[in-house]
């Protein structure tokens, strides 16, 4: 990033880290981390649909993974193997241990996910995804000895920190949430940004762009499109580990379709292949809802919902960042030189 993007990066962070203080209403502050979580996931699925152009519509299978391994691994289980007699007994781990895990696993899928996924391309590949989503949430319906199916896992942990002469305190009230919410979208926006600014983003981008020039100048395609989703992968059940020690009860409903639509929506309407797009649209779309709660009936919302999203789908069709960006650099160029300042087509005329 540019030493501008940069303050202008630090500056957005310092605020978003002082709502509690300056609007400590616990509602507000639970939606806004509720949002935050859902962007954390939409940037997953940005470094997918957005670096590489591959659109998985199967994306909420890894924030489920992820929710579900946390949670199981912070409660601990006992499951008997394709009836093998010998059951499988697994103590509660530490939550933070639990956490890393959901992560670990969700990336694993990811992986396992990708060398089936990426033998095809297109439609091909969005029914393997979707199928994918719908196989997980079925095994976490049915599989009750472990997920409790729709009875849900509950009395889920918080997660907690460590703090010098007061050791381990839980992470659970509104305000600290949300700052551990915002903590986790910063990592994951720099995770992603430090990779599409590598040599390995810009094979993504490639590929993306033109994936039969990218394959004849060397890149291995397949490789490439594995890494992100893997990473995908890992981020999203980092969103999901999120969800599941701040919500602390899941159920199979944590696969809905939906959730995936939302991020979807988020990623494009914000403007996919741009760092700053899910934040954008996670924050327009995912707090909008809310804002319209108490003034309009709920028909009347989701009719301004759908209206707003078609809006910006015609008149801002690459999404909302990049129209910003186009707006700044056509303000740019309009201003009047500074004194003693030669102008560029001047400049390079002489």
């Amino acid at each position: 990033m540019s030493r501008q993007k940069q303050t202008g990066f630090v500056a957005c962070v310092a605020a978003l880290a002082l709502l509690p203080l300056l609007w400590p209403d616990p509602y507000m502050l639970s939606v806004v981390a509720s949002c935050g979580i859902f962007i954390v996931a939409a940037i997953s699925l940005n470094l997918l649909l957005g670096f590489t152009g591959q659109l998985s519509l199967g994306h909420v299978a890894f924030f489920g993974i992820g929710a579900y391994t946390s949670a199981l691994m912070s409660l601990g289980f006992d499951v008997d193997l394709l009836g093998a007699g010998t059951p499988w007994v697994v103590t509660p781990k530490p939550v933070w241990l639990a956490f890393a895990s959901g992560i670990v696993v969700a990336g694993l899928f990811g992986w396992l996910v990708s060398r089936i996924a990426f033998r095809v391309r297109g439609a091909y590949f969005v029914i393997v995804t979707i199928s994918f989503a719908q196989v997980m949430r079925m095994v976490a319906l049915n599989w009750v000895d472990l997920t409790e199916g729709p009875m849900a896992l509950n009395n889920i942990p918080p997660l907690t920190l460590w703090l010098p002469g007061k050791g381990t305190l839980p992470i659970a009230t509104k305000a600290s949430i949300y700052w551990l919410v915002l903590a986790a979208a910063v990592v994951a926006y720099l995770l992603v940004a430090a990779l599409v600014t590598s040599r390995l983003g810009r094979a993504m981008i490639a590929l993306r762009e033109n994936e039969t020039l990218a394959r004849s100048i060397g890149i291995d395609v397949t490789r490439f499109l594995r890494i992100a989703a893997v990473g995908a992968a890992g981020i999203a059940g980092a969103a999901g580990g999120l969800y599941a020690h701040t919500v602390r009860i899941i159920d199979p409903d944590v696969f809905m379709f939906m959730f995936t639509v939302t991020m979807v929506i988020m990623v494009i309407i914000g403007g996919k292949g741009t760092l700053a797009g899910p934040v954008i649209g996670g924050l327009i779309f995912g707090l909008l809802p809310e804002l319209l709660r108490g003034v309009l009936a709920p028909e009347v919302q989701w009719i301004i919902y759908g209206a707003l999203m078609i809006l910006v789908l015609i008149f801002l069709p690459k999404g909302i960042v990049p129209a910003a960006g186009v707006l700044k650099r056509r303000l740019a160029a309009r201003r009047p030189p500074a004194a003693g300042r030669i102008p560029a087509a001047e400049s390079e005329a002489a």
